[in-house]
């Protein structure tokens, strides 16, 4: 049985430090955010409110980033696009739905943060982290680093996660000033998770590989996920494309 980042006594602190960062909403801010209106069924994110950092949250017991045993971020070919494939001496490939995960670094104000990196990672397709889940110890696909070119955006390709169990599907990241910080995973400017759009996650988990995961998903919702249960529309993703041809999930990141 795998373990999962579900831990009351590993992410309260920060689920509660994130509620204070939400109580900062200014009424304009609010308003906005509330006008999207986003259920269980939204396929897009809300329009970011200005002066709004994306919520700070746990990133969970499988970083790999030093915090909790290994750090790959000190590793020779961390700095990579294609997730799919483990480097170095590991050889593992992740198999699943191709997915393109398209992240915008920006300020408060709205402008790009060009030269930020931004650490990302999330379960493969039978829900295993790499580098802890039974398994796939010695592998070290599905996590990577990029820096932000002129307009800010940091894009990888990857494999739709899972969704495990007492999880929503979700992606995790860590945005740096720049890429040395990244590299030797110091002074992190802001630890978030990605929250998948019900429908592409419905529509991935009907194909071959994916059985485990329309029970998990159907056992829970955004609504009472222990991570998003108090808000997710800055963290929810909008999905394009299809299974066939492979998805693309893009979020804008004010930090």
């Amino acid at each position: 049985m795998h373990q999962h980042d579900q831990g009351l006594s590993l992410d309260l602190p920060t689920l509660l430090s994130r509620r204070r960062v939400l109580g900062l909403f200014t009424a304009a801010g609010a308003a906005a955010v509330a006008g999207c209106a986003p259920g269980k069924q939204a396929e897009t994110a809300a329009v970011t409110a200005t002066g709004t950092e994306i919520p700070e949250e746990t990133a969970g017991p499988f970083p790999g980033d030093g915090s909790n045993g290994v750090n790959v971020l000190t590793e020779s070919g961390i700095v990579r696009s294609d997730l799919t494939r483990s480097f170095g001496t590991a050889t593992g490939v992740a198999t699943g739905v191709p997915l393109t995960i398209a992240l915008t670094v920006v300020d408060t104000s709205g402008s790009p943060r060009p030269g930020a990196a931004v650490y990302l990672w999330h379960c493969d397709q039978q829900g295993r982290y790499s580098l802890y889940s039974n398994g796939v110890e010695q592998q070290n696909y599905l996590r990577g680093v990029q820096v932000a070119d002129a307009a800010g955006k940091v894009t990888f390709t990857s494999v739709y996660p899972a969704a495990y169990d007492g999880r929503w599907p979700h992606i995790h990241f860590e945005v740096y000033a720049d890429l040395a910080k990244a590299t030797s995973a110091a002074d992190k400017l802001r630890t978030s998770q990605l929250a998948l759009p019900e429908e592409a996650s419905t529509k991935v988990y009907a194909t071959s590989g994916y059985e485990q995961s329309v029970r998990n998903m159907g056992n829970t919702s955004l609504e009472t996920d222990m991570v998003f249960s108090d808000g997710y529309s800055l963290q929810l993703g909008t999905v394009t494309g299809d299974v066939e041809q492979g998805l693309t999930v893009t979020l804008s990141v004010p930090v």
